[in-house]
């Protein structure tokens, strides 16, 4: 009986062991080398960003562009649009400053010959933006849609002699 109970006790004891063997804990991460894992990827991200915003103004404007959206995209009804300007300075409606201007923009329309000859219309389709707004949260209803930047001058008219317009763009509202 005594062989008995020392067998079970000596086979509890293997089980436990080996329950309780584990492997050597690995190193910690060395600090500096996570610090500068790390950096080498924010220098990367950042510097993609940049490529890609260089080659979006490619040529010196002035332009006007949609900052988060491009064309084709898929968006909810409630949506965020950001308005982009180089080469020429946002001001509000009415401020006579030279080489500013407010953003427009104009849904599922655009402009004719004759209205780019005057006032750019303000209604549903021709959002103003003569605050100096940057940017706005649209609702479209399901489907495809244009949209397209226009910018004015203090009077809400193109500026002349060179129409400052983005590129029309598509997007589908889910």
């Amino acid at each position: 009986m005594r062989i008995v109970g020392f067998i079970a006790v000596s086979a509890f004891a293997l089980a436990l062991a080996a329950c309780n063997d584990s492997a050597p804990a690995a190193p910690a991460p060395d600090p500096t080398v996570s610090a500068a894992t790390t950096e080498t990827a924010v220098a990367e991200a950042l510097a993609k960003r940049d490529a890609e915003a260089v080659a979006l103004h490619a040529d010196a404007g002035p332009a006007v562009y949609f900052v988060n959206l491009r064309d084709g995209m898929t968006v909810p009804q409630s949506f965020r649009v950001v308005f982009g300007a180089y080469g020429i300075g946002v001001a509000p409606a009415l401020v006579d400053k030279p080489n500013t201007g407010h953003h427009h923009l104009l849904i599922d329309t655009e402009l004719s010959a004759e209205e780019m000859q005057y006032a750019i219309p303000n209604d549903a389709q021709h959002m103003h933006f003569g605050g100096g707004q940057t940017e706005v949260v649209l609702q479209l209803g399901p489907g495809q849609h244009t949209l397209q930047l226009a910018f004015g001058d203090m009077n809400h008219e193109l500026h002349k002699p060179a129409h400052i317009m983005s590129s029309k763009i598509t997007v589908t509202v889910q």
